[in-house]
C-alpha cells in the first residue's frame, strides 16, 4: 500500500518534518511494507522555509534582524535561483512576543529580511506571512525599506497615532504574499478584532487599536485594506500588497514547490494532520489543503491531530474521512510532554485500521 503523508506542524511541539517523520516511524511498525511518502507541508506561517528548502533545496542564508520587541533575532532566507523565500514569523513571530506588547510590537524585522533577499539578488520575494505577534498593518516592513512618514513607522501600531501621510519606497523586485487568511486590514472581519486576541491584545483595546490602522490605512491606501489578505500577519499583508505584491495561497504554493497532487495521484491514501483540527482548518490551513488535493485524486484522506474539535459531519465537509487526537488516545501529558512518541503510537494504532 502506498501512503502520502503530508502533515503541518503541530504548534509548539512538532515541525512539520518532525510531524511526517513520527507519523511515518509509527506508520512503519504496523505496517512495514507499505511504502510511505513523506511530504511535509505548511501553509506561509512557521515552517515555510523549513518544508520549502527540504522540497526545493536551494542555499540558506542566515541573518540577523530586529525582533518585534526590539531584539535582534536570527531568520533565515532560502534563494532557489533569483527567487527568495522568507517566513515572517523568524522575525515578529508570536513566539518571540509571549503575547505581550502588542500595541508596540514591530514587523521592522520582516522589512529588513526583504531588504537583505533583494540585496543578495533575489528579483521575486515570496513572504510567508502567518505566526506573527504583530498589529501594526505592516508600518516597520515598509521602515525597513524605506517608507517616511509623519509619525514613528517603526513602534508598532502605538506609533500610528495621529498619521497623516506616508511616502511608500519603491522595490525592483516582485513581492508575493503566501498567504490564505481572507480578512481585510479593518473592522468587525479585520486584524484586529479577528487576530489581536490571540495576540494578547485586551478585548477593551481592539476599537482603539483598530481605529489607529484605520489611520494608516487612510494615509496609505484605503482600497487595499479592503482587499482579501490585507489583514493577514497584523496587516503584513497589507503593507506587502501596498508595495505591489501578489497574493498566492500559501499551501498551493507549498503543493505546487512539493508535487503534491502528482504524489497523490500515486498513492493509495492520503494522511495529513496538525496541532489543532477545528472548523477554522477550512480558512487556508494544511489539512484542508492536502484534502481538497487528495479528493482530486479520488483517494480517501484522514488527519491526526493533537486535538481534534469538531465531529464527524465537519470532519467530513472538510474533505476528512477519519480524525484521530493525540490527546483523547495518548492522553494529554504524553501528547504534550512526548509528542513524537505519541505520534507515533497513534499512528501505529491508525495503520491497524487504514492499512491493507
Amino acid at each position: 500500500m502506498r501512503v502520502l503523508i503530508a502533515p503541518d506542524k503541530f504548534a509548539g511541539t512538532l515541525t512539520a518534518v518532525e510531524a511526517a517523520e513520527a507519523i511515518a516511524a509509527g506508520w512503519r511498525r504496523r505496517a512495514p511494507d507499505d511504502q510511505l511518502d513523506l511530504a511535509p507541508m505548511a501553509d506561509g506561517g512557521p515552517g515555510f522555509v523549513d518544508v520549502l528548502q527540504a522540497a526545493l533545496g536551494g542555499e540558506l542564508d542566515v541573518v540577523t534582524v530586529r525582533g518585534p520587541l526590539g531584539t535582534p533575532v536570527p531568520a533565515t532566507i532560502l534563494h532557489v535561483g533569483d527567487t527568495a523565500y522568507l517566513e515572517s514569523a523568524q522575525a515578529c513571530g508570536l513566539e518571540l512576543t509571549g503575547g505581550r506588547g502588542v500595541e508596540a510590537a514591530s514587523s521592522y524585522g520582516v522589512g529588513q529580511l526583504v531588504l537583505a533577499a533583494t540585496e543578495a539578488g533575489a528579483s521575486t520575494v515570496v513572504v510567508g506571512v502567518g505566526g506573527s505577534g504583530t498589529n501594526d498593518g505592516g508600518a516597520g516592513l515598509l521602515a525597513a525599506l524605506g517608507a517616511t512618514a509623519d509619525v514613528s513607522l517603526e513602534s508598532g501600531a502605538a506609533g500610528l497615532v495621529g498619521i497623516t501621510q506616508v511616502t511608500l519606497p519603491a522595490l525592483d523586485a516582485q513581492l508575493v504574499l503566501a498567504s490564505d487568511v481572507d480578512n481585510p486590514l479593518t473592522g468587525m472581519f479585520g486584524a484586529t478584532k479577528t487576530f489581536g486576541p490571540q495576540k494578547g491584545l485586551a478585548e477593551d483595546r481592539i476599537a482603539e487599536v483598530d481605529g489607529w490602522l484605520e489611520q494608516f490605512a487612510a494615509a496609505t491606501n484605503r482600497r487595499i485594506a479592503l482587499d482579501k489578505g490585507a489583514g493577514a500577519a497584523g496587516g503584513l499583508g497589507y503593507a506587502l500588497l501596498c508595495l505591489g505584491a501578489r497574493r498566492e495561497p500559501g499551501i498551493e504554493l507549498v503543493a505546487e514547490a512539493v508535487r503534491l497532487r502528482e504524489r497523490a495521484r500515486t498513492s493509495d491514501l492520503v494522511v495529513t494532520g496538525e496541532g489543532a483540527f477545528d472548523f477554522s482548518s477550512r480558512s487556508g490551513k494544511v489539512p484542508f489543503g492536502v484534502a481538497q488535493v487528495a479528493a482530486e485524486a479520488l483517494r480517501p484522506c484522514i488527519a491526526i491531530a493533537g486535538r481534534v474539535d469538531v465531529g464527524a459531519r465537519e470532519m467530513r465537509a472538510l474533505g476528512i474521512e477519519s480524525a484521530y487526537s493525540l490527546v483523547e488516545l495518548a492522553g494529554t501529558d504524553r501528547a504534550l510532554g512526548e509528542p513524537a512518541g505519541a505520534l507515533a503510537e497513534v499512528s501505529e494504532r491508525v495503520a491497524r485500521t487504514w492499512s491493507r
